[in-house]
């Protein structure tokens, strides 16, 4: 299913085409295409070049490897994201490599790079969905990620799959329109102002 943005201004394709879908298709994404992806996150930017990212995925084909990434999430998404071929964990280390001390600008490094990783994932028919509903303690224990890094983000990756293979609850929240603030409501021309 299609669900292109509905854009006041012109925007690429893979932007217009973005969405986060529940529904997947059970096929596997090869190897190729898969690490593909990670060549695209990897070459996101990063504050001093520090490049903060990491990440962890299983594939449907490993079930019980799946299975421990699986039981990270709450069970809302776990009702859906089970169907996916491949779940991520996107990881941020919050220290830098090379300067003793904190990189708050760790997350945003990371959103970058997973960014990167969902446009290119979209150019190849790819579909994403992040996800913030997960334990960051369950994933920290079961998938040994050290202190000092910390899970931000998982994600559902795949093919598009049916819309009526889904619960019905999901079924009508996969056909909602996409929604969006209007740009007056979060771009301010010289300083910040009041939106009205």
């Amino acid at each position: 299913m299609r669900k292109p943005a509905q854009s006041e201004y012109p925007l690429l394709d893979v932007i217009r085409e973005r969405w986060s879908p529940r529904a997947f298709s059970k096929d596997s994404i090869p190897e190729k295409e898969l690490y593909t992806l990670f060549e695209a996150a990897r070459w996101a930017p990063s504050c001093f070049n520090d490049q903060p990212w990491f990440y962890i995925y299983s594939t449907r084909e490993e079930p019980e490897k799946f299975s421990r990434l699986l039981q990270c999430l709450v069970e809302q998404n776990q009702v859906w994201a089970r169907n996916a071929p491949v779940l991520v964990l996107a990881i941020a280390r919050r220290h830098f490599s090379t300067r003793d001390r904190d990189n708050r600008h760790a997350f945003h490094d990371l959103g970058m790079s997973l960014m990167s990783l969902i446009l290119q994932a979209t150019a190849q028919g790819i579909f994403t969905h992040p996800m913030a509903g997960f334990s960051v303690e369950k994933a920290m224990e079961i998938l040994y990620i050290p202190e000092g890094y910390e899970p931000v983000t998982a994600i559902a990756m795949g093919y598009p799959g049916k819309t009526e293979d889904l619960p019905p609850d999901l079924q009508e929240k996969e056909k909602e329109q996409r929604q969006r603030k209007e740009i007056r409501d979060f771009v301010f021309k010289n300083n910040w102002q009041s939106a009205d």
